[in-house]
């Protein structure tokens, strides 16, 4: 048999599959710059190499030089070969003294158990024997953000000026006037860092802004210049939610700022770049998977450290379903389960966002694990209540724990081809963008545990402003009951009519809605005034209801004074809870509730438009007054 060497060779067992599959996955990355052949097709003796050593070991031949490494020696000069920057200098580190002696004992121990070794192969890496590039999913997670940011701004351009316009709840134009004259320019910048400084805040603007937010979020979802469009959508939301205060102050709403940043550090450069022209770095994929980690494992460490009662004893299940803020019609299903599958549903919760997190940084299959656990996750916060956004988006992030190949069952062959290498500046600019915000997820992981990372808290701390660098811990104390404000009316102070919100449960018998991925802001919001005292921002909306505002009203389901504005508005406490089965039959109802007593007494507008409390109108007793008014 002749023989040209051309190329190096790496003579490798032809009858062990265990590393037949490793070959494939070497071919992938050096680009048919080294030859991969069987020793049983070659003749060993003119090469110089043992048929004993090359059964036990690969082997390299290097044209001209005959046998050059064996083992894993062998395996880092191969790499070495790759026309990729980032594998040639992984190789290289493989070859640091003490790096190599530890892999290289690994080597020895695999090559004596071939027969698990490729066992446990296949258990971490699946079937599949391409590498673990990651240029399809970032793709594919690009786009599919560009339509969570269509559904955040779709969503808010009905509410915006019912929230925020002139006759809103709370005007944009209000702050940024109050900040004019108490803020200098750079502060005024740094705290509320707004396009609406240039553009205005009228009406128009709020929703012209939106409009845009949906144009660049199709410009996405199309692969259109995805960098200048993140850029824009990034700071176009954050245009929104700096002066947007507690109507958008949702966790998810950071997590879009985020989760566009981190996007924009991967996102390939050009007006229609398609796949880009390499895949992610390893500095770059570890940053989106730190970011992954932060969101699910900080979820769990924040039930944990709360020290809430509820997740200690695995009963928050029993709770939660019907203390959530806008429940679906599963969720009431969901509460009428046994109180030990309830517990095992809390048990679960918690094993699923404190365990799968660390797979992250696993073999394929582990990462797979992951995914569907935060799938698992996802799926039955979503059925259970309407968190707006927050599922479609996580379930985007989520792909970042997989690389192409974990989806080579669904995706066409020719987008799993291997794509240009990136140029030696290209992979450390990519790295080097990447770097920072892996740095500051681990320096978010590190505050929780009371720790910091040297010279990272200052940059972190000055990017607050910014809302793209967030801590996460949703649910962390359970709420065991659920008071509801009901908001009311009146002409003359004594008959009082109900304003009905769209959402937010009201009747009893009113049935409960599936919303999301819409995000209604101020039924949300009504949720969590019910848990305190009157927050600044309700007696601005009650205000707005007795100025009659139809950009308010226009948020609620019913307007019980179309004719005119009522003289009277006070808000009355209820405590909800849900129906069980027998008595959801009897009833037709979802909810039975309570009467607390009053939330807000009696308020009208004086002459000059402020607000004061209307003691001529008729009150309940006092001793169903609620201790939470202030």
């Amino acid at each position: 048999m002749g023989l040209t060497l051309a190329r190096p060779v790496l003579v490798f067992d032809g009858a062990c599959g265990f590393c037949r599959r490793w070959v494939e996955r070497w071919k992938g990355r050096t680009g048919g710059r080294v030859r991969f052949i069987p020793f049983q097709r070659l003749p060993l003796r003119m090469m110089g190499v043992r048929r004993s050593a090359a059964r036990n070991a690969v082997q390299l031949v290097v044209p001209g030089r005959g046998r050059a490494a064996s083992g894993a020696e062998a395996v880092f000069r191969v790499l070495m070969q790759s026309p990729e920057p980032e594998v040639r200098w992984r190789a290289r580190m493989g070859l640091l003294p003490g790096v190599f002696q530890l892999a290289d004992a690994v080597y020895g121990v695999v090559a004596r158990h071939r027969v698990a070794a490729s066992r446990v192969d296949r258990l971490l890496f699946g079937r599949s024997v391409l590498p673990g590039r990651a240029r399809v999913v970032p793709w594919l997670a690009e786009r599919l953000l560009g339509g969570v940011f269509f559904l955040a701004f779709s969503s808010l351009v009905v509410q915006v000026r019912g929230l925020y316009g002139k006759r809103g709840i709370l005007p944009v134009e209000e702050v940024l006037e109050i900040a004019r004259a108490q803020l200098t320019p750079t502060q005024r910048l740094r705290i509320y860092p707004s396009l609406f400084w240039y553009t205005g805040a009228s009406d128009a603007a709020l929703v012209r802004g939106c409009r845009v937010g949906q144009g660049l979020s199709v410009l996405l979802a199309l692969n259109v210049a995805p960098q200048p469009v993140l850029v824009a959508l990034w700071a176009l939301y954050l245009s929104y939610v700096s002066v947007g205060r507690d109507f958008l102050s949702f966790q998810w709403d950071s997590l879009l700022l985020e989760a566009a940043l981190h996007a924009l550090v991967v996102a390939p450069p050009g007006l229609r770049p398609g796949l880009g022209r390499g895949e992610l770095t390893g500095a770059q994929q570890l940053a989106l998977r730190l970011f992954l980690f932060r969101l699910y494992f900080g979820s769990g460490l924040g039930k944990v450290q709360s020290r809430d009662h509820t997740w200690r004893d695995c009963t928050a299940m029993c709770f939660h379903h019907e203390t959530t803020p806008l429940p679906t019609p599963l969720g009431w299903f969901a509460h009428q389960l046994p109180r030990p599958v309830q517990k095992v549903s809390t048990a679960a919760t918690l094993a699923l966002e404190l365990g799968p997190p660390f797979l992250l940084f696993g073999p394929r299959r582990l990462r797979e694990v992951a995914f569907w656990s935060f799938t698992a996750v996802q799926v039955g916060i979503a059925a259970t209540g309407n968190y707006g956004f927050f599922n479609v988006l996580s379930q985007v992030m989520d792909l970042w724990a997989l690389d192409d190949a974990s989806l080579s069952h669904v995706l066409p062959a020719r987008l799993l081809r291997a794509g240009p290498p990136r140029s030696v500046v290209g992979t450390l600019l990519a790295s080097a963008c990447a770097a920072p915000l892996a740095l500051l997820s681990l320096e978010e992981v590190a505050m929780r545990f009371g720790k910091s990372l040297p010279g990272v808290g200052p940059v972190r701390d000055a990017l607050l402003p910014l809302r793209s660098s967030n801590s996460y811990a949703l649910f962390s104390v359970m709420t065991t009951e659920r008071p509801e404000v009901s908001v009311e009316g009146s002409t003359d102070g004594r008959d009082w009519r109900v304003y009905r919100f769209r959402f937010k449960p009201g009747r009893p018998e009113e049935g409960l809605h599936w919303v999301a991925p819409h995000m209604p802001r101020l039924d949300w919001q009504m949720w969590f005034a019910a848990l305190s005292s009157p927050p600044g921002w309700f007696i601005a909306f009650l205000k707005r209801l007795l100025e009659g505002s139809p950009e308010v009203l226009g948020l609620l389901a019913e307007n019980p004074f179309p004719e005119a504005p009522p003289r009277f508005v006070r808000a009355v406490l209820y405590r909800y809870h849900f129906t069980d089965v027998r008595e959801s039959r009897e009833t037709k109802a979802w909810w039975r509730r309570e009467r607390l007593g009053l939330y807000v007494p009696p308020l009208a507008l004086t002459p000059g438009g402020r607000v004061r409390v209307a003691r001529e109108a008729t009150v309940l007793d006092e001793e169903e007054v609620s201790p939470t008014v202030h």
